[in-house]
């Protein structure tokens, strides 16, 4: 099949894409590297009369450190240019080895940090990146800038608290130091696939091997990314040696409450995959915080 027909618009600046949501409302959609939206677009699952492409607009690409200490990335960098910045594997290790878990390197060739925050798959490893390190996102409309916490920016399945009219504009991403520790663990029936469980894991130990802080995101077990915040809170003041990645796991989705189910498994087949993804990255990222 192809697209309904559209109208296309290549805004120069933020400024002018902005103005353009505004001025055409719902039958406008932002379009990036497309990875996404074309295949709906080609199966008239989504159908729109104009297309705003921000694929060449200024000032949505790019990674920089700024001065608090945090990493800015372009909500328009790609995929593969985030894959291959030495600056965000030092800065950002868990966002850099989430990437090539991402599709194929043809999709991450096209694919933008910003399209895949925004399309909000549950499924999708960037989600999950930024509510496990507290990410904040940058958006702008006709109205204005505003940050927005990534922990209330997702709302559901290819849902979240962007606006109509708002054009996410870049991600700011804490940097942690000292002895930390990061993995991404995933299980897919095929390497790119989406995930049927998947799991981000950061974590901070003090001089005498006792969590200091960490994160545990969940994605492909329900509608959006989780966070399991209560058991980061437990783990919290514990010496490595006395917690069981096995316990983590387990802790990890009981607190979440039912998994999604669909055909790929059961939500019963997905929590036991989600416990053992879990464990498995708690033991990579504490073994690494501990050799460092």
């Amino acid at each position: 099949m192809k697209p309904a027909a559209f109208e296309y618009h290549a805004p120069a600046t933020v400024e002018e894409a902005a103005a353009l949501l505004a001025e055409l409302g719902d039958q406008a959609k932002l379009i990036a590297g497309g990875q996404s939206l074309v295949p709906m677009l080609a199966l008239r699952l989504a159908v729109f009369d104009h297309l705003v492409d921000v694929s060449r607009t200024a000032g949505l690409r790019g990674v920089r450190r700024e001065s608090g200490g945090a990493l800015w990335i372009g909500a328009g960098t790609t995929q593969a240019a985030i894959e291959r910045s030495a600056e965000v594997a030092e800065a950002v290790p868990l966002l850099a080895r989430a990437t090539p878990l991402i599709g194929h390197f043809q999709i991450r060739n096209r694919g933008t940090l910003g399209g895949s925050i925004a399309h909000a798959d549950a499924a999708a490893e960037y989600p999950a990146v930024a509510v496990t390190l507290d990410a904040e996102l940058e958006a702008v409309s006709a109205a204005g800038a505003r940050t927005i916490p990534s922990a209330k920016f997702f709302l559901g399945q290819w849902t979240t608290e962007l606006g109509a009219d708002e054009v996410l504009t870049g991600l700011r991403f804490p940097v942690w130091r000292g002895r930390t520790g990061f993995a991404v663990e995933e299980f897919a029936r095929r390497h790119g696939d989406f995930a049927i469980a998947g799991a981000a894991i950061a974590v901070e130990l003090d001089p005498d091997d006792r969590i200091r802080r960490c994160g545990i995101g969940l994605f492909g077990l329900g509608s959006k990314p989780e966070r399991a915040t209560a058991v980061e809170a437990e783990l919290i003041g514990r010496h490595l040696a006395d917690v069981a990645a096995d316990e983590v796991g387990r802790a990890a989705i009981s607190g979440l409450g039912p998994c999604a189910a669909d055909l790929h498994g059961s939500a019963e087949y997905r929590a036991r995959v989600g416990a053992a993804v879990v464990a498995r990255g708690w033991q990579r990222a504490l073994r690494e915080a501990g050799d460092g």
